[in-house]
């Protein structure tokens, strides 16, 4: 099935590459890191394997194009202390994280408590900005038995000078950005290629598309169906990534039986695996990738 599903990947992206008329004895500037409109509502952006020349041409629906433009708007957003709506964020997370405890203020010592580096949370965010409070929020709200799970450092056999659980989200979600390079406006990757078509309004199945191949001539009786559990989680597929990783980063942690002063080691494996595991064929969505088991 893996095979089948390669294979037809590789069929649309010659034929988008087609479509666009790129030529390949084009210079990389002139192409990759581009994106052009080719009709029919669909963008198309072109990447470059590392290591070698292959183009791969990825189309964006509208829907896909609105999505990554949200996204990354979300990154330029700044974390102000002096507005309400991001004052009113940050004490979310502190009664998501502690719900039968008062907070004394939004400069206190409890914040520490939490995994920040002092009194003043507002001052870790600029690695990330507003973004990475959002994806922390995203995590105890969506996950909570995890977010709980890491936050009070629960399981495995844990290091004397453990890494700090706050920071240590921040310093995910700017790895993330990294890794999808979604602060550039012209290198592109291949990671990122699949991560923008995760953005899809509908999720089509390796399944489905087997039975396509065998039994197209019955096209007219299948019906592509959505899911309404999954619809909805595709616009927030970066937030699922989050959530993913830090999972994952923690489980790396132990297995390494890692310090603090190891955290950057950590965070590089981690990263490794995340994009191994996006890369495989059966990964449509964030939900499909091994590692998603882990949450809870």
């Amino acid at each position: 099935m893996a095979t089948t599903v390669s294979l037809l990947l590789l069929h649309l992206a010659n034929a988008c590459h087609k479509d666009v008329g790129f030529v390949d004895n084009l210079e990389d500037d002139a192409t990759c890191g581009t994106s052009t409109w080719i009709g029919k509502g669909l963008t198309c952006y072109c990447f470059k394997r590392k290591g070698n020349y292959e183009r791969i041409c990825v189309t964006l629906t509208p829907a896909q194009e609105e999505r990554i433009q949200r996204l990354k708007h979300r990154m330029t957003i700044y974390f102000d202390p002096s507005r309400s709506d991001h004052q009113e964020a940050l004490r979310a997370l502190w009664y998501a994280t502690y719900p039968d405890q008062q907070l004394h203020g939004l400069v206190s010592e409890q914040w520490k408590e939490m995994g920040w580096q002092g009194r003043d949370p507002s001052t870790d965010f600029r690695g990330a900005g507003f973004i990475s409070l959002e994806n922390l929020l995203f995590f105890a709200k969506t996950f909570p038995t995890s977010f709980q799970h890491l936050v009070k450092k629960q399981g495995g056999k844990r290091a004397t000078w453990e890494y700090p659980f706050a920071v240590a989200g921040v310093n995910i979600t700017f790895m993330i950005i990294q890794m999808l390079d979604l602060d550039s406006s012209k290198r592109r990757t291949f990671v990122r290629a699949v991560f923008l078509q995760m953005l899809a309004e509908f999720i089509i199945s390796p399944s489905f598309v087997l039975f396509f191949l065998f039994l197209f001539f019955l096209l007219f009786k299948l019906k592509l169906t959505r899911n309404p559990n999954t619809i909805p989680e595709n616009q927030w597929a970066f937030d699922l990534l989050y959530c993913v990783a830090f999972v994952v980063m923690d489980k790396q942690w132990l297995e390494k039986n890692a310090t603090y002063m190891e955290f950057n080691d950590v965070l590089r494996s981690t990263r490794a695996q995340l994009e191994k595991e996006l890369l495989m064929d059966d990964v449509l969505r964030i939900e499909d990738m091994p590692s998603y088991t882990l949450l809870s």
